[in-house]
């Protein structure tokens, strides 16, 4: 009678959430959260600066464009970047760089590497970290912060560098001589083409 009744009781429903399901809710939370992120930048009037998905299907990879703001050598030219989102995100700082070439001190004119306060754990850049795994250093990267927050950091960055940490030690070595500086900036530059 025992196994009769035991098998004809419903099932338990178990009570720890399996890794699967946490990791959709993550995945859930953090899809929500950009976009959310993307609608705020579509309605705000933010000028010069953009970003999107590059494609439908992946919220964690995006396209944006960034203009020199108005009065600085980067006036009049454009820049595309390439924003890649954790799966933790907001909690860990996107990968940010220029896929476009950038001459500035705090931009790597290779890589398309960005030294910038928020994007870096400590004084070291993020991608060094994820490498290493070292749970020590401490991240400036905020919760708080958005993408708008980030692109709006990058324009301001690109008039204001900070010459104390170059990462292009030969545009920090000219920033000072303007023409010099326009010079190997167009040397550089490479204009945005419209996707369309």
């Amino acid at each position: 009678m025992e196994q009769l009744t035991s098998s004809l009781a419903p099932p338990r429903p178990n009570p720890k959430p399996s890794v699967t399901n946490s990791s959709q809710q993550v995945a859930g939370s953090v899809a929500k959260r950009l976009t959310n992120e993307l609608m705020t930048l579509m309605m705000s009037s933010s000028p010069g600066i953009s970003a999107f998905p590059k494609n439908d299907g992946n919220l964690f990879e995006w396209a944006g464009t960034i203009e020199g703001p108005a009065e600085t050598i980067y006036a009049g030219l454009t820049f595309r970047i390439s924003i890649s989102f954790p799966p933790n995100y907001p909690y860990v700082a996107p990968a940010i760089k220029f896929d476009t070439p950038c001459f500035h001190p705090n931009v790597d004119i290779a890589s398309g590497a960005i030294c910038l306060d928020i994007l870096q754990v400590g004084r070291t850049p993020r991608v060094f970290v994820a490498l290493t795994h070292d749970p020590t250093i401490k991240d400036k990267w905020s919760a708080v912060y958005s993408v708008q927050t980030i692109l709006l950091s990058l324009q301001s960055l690109l008039g204001e560098p900070n010459n104390a940490s170059p990462l292009n030690t030969d545009a920090s070595a000219v920033w000072d001589t303007p023409e010099v500086f326009k010079t190997q900036l167009m040397k550089h530059y490479r204009p945005v083409k419209d996707a369309a």
